[in-house]
């Protein structure tokens, strides 16, 4: 498996034969209105849009515009499907996105390889996230997870979520569906001041808390993202990823998270393919 950093919530991830983009975002600033720095880009996709290899399939978890841009979304080709929450992927339908896929929380989609190579399942569920691209559409709020297994190894992207008791029996069942441990687990890390932290958990990690989904999800390698590529309002691009790497030197799994700067891509040698070499 190989996963590359492209920014923000933008991962590619090449798996068996299959080859997916993650949470599309190129563009330089979240939205059409920015303050000063804040909303802005401040690190260039780690691979321009025009430079991508050929994709099988693009994932989408919400409507929130850091996790899904329009624009980014129109110049992808049209032949590649783009699965989405079904509420999601109606109103993408709607503006003319005829390539859109609905995947509800439970169902599951199968990935045929293009040039052999493992086929790859991609399983949704619910993430604890109110996803509404403008606040208002509360009827677009549908947020996923997205489970991948292979033959060639599994990984789990979280999207956006909050650290519940619902995300700790989801994790929990996704330890167990399959039968070797998760290769990696693809989780956002995220900071907030203390005057909105608790209304940020709700639905967001912190770099802490992933490190605690990390662990009961009980896979072997943590990636983060979710930083490096976009100052927030109330909080700085590389905030979240400052404070966990000066946690990690201390903490029982520092020798687990695996950094990748946007643009850094990382061959991971998972459990399926030690066990198809030996």
């Amino acid at each position: 498996m190989r996963l590359t950093y492209i920014g923000h919530a933008t991962l590619l991830i090449e798996l068996g034969g299959v080859t997916l983009l993650t949470d599309p975002n190129f563009d330089a600033s979240l939205g059409r209105f920015t303050f000063g720095e804040r909303l802005r880009r401040v690190a260039p996709p780690g691979i321009a849009l025009d430079a991508l290899p050929r994709l099988d399939a693009v994932l989408v978890t919400h409507a929130h515009m850091d996790h899904l841009s329009l624009d980014s979304l129109a110049a992808l080709s049209r032949d590649v499907p783009v699965y989405a929450p079904p509420a999601v992927a109606r109103w993408l339908a709607g503006r003319g996105f005829a390539q859109v896929r609905a995947l509800a929380p439970g169902a599951t989609v199968e990935l045929a390889p293009r040039d052999g190579g493992a086929a790859v399942s991609v399983h949704a569920e619910a993430a604890t996230h109110v996803g509404s691209r403008y606040g208002v559409d509360r009827w677009r709020a549908e947020a996923n997870m997205y489970l991948l297994e292979s033959d060639a190894g599994s990984a789990f992207f979280a999207g956006d979520t909050g650290l519940t008791a619902t995300t700790h029996a989801l994790a929990d069942r996704v330890c167990h569906a399959a039968g070797r441990p998760l290769d990696v687990a693809l989780l956002p890390i995220g900071h907030a001041p203390w005057w909105k932290e608790r209304s940020f958990r709700a639905g967001h990690l912190t770099y802490a808390d992933a490190l605690d989904l990390f662990e009961r999800l009980r896979a072997r390698w943590m990636v983060p993202y979710h930083w490096g590529t976009f100052n927030h309002l109330s909080a700085g691009a590389n905030d979240a990823i400052d404070r966990l790497r000066a946690m990690l030197p201390t903490h029982r799994h520092r020798d687990a998270v695996r950094i990748l700067e946007p643009g850094d891509s990382w061959t991971v040698e998972t459990a399926g393919e030690r066990q198809a070499a030996s």
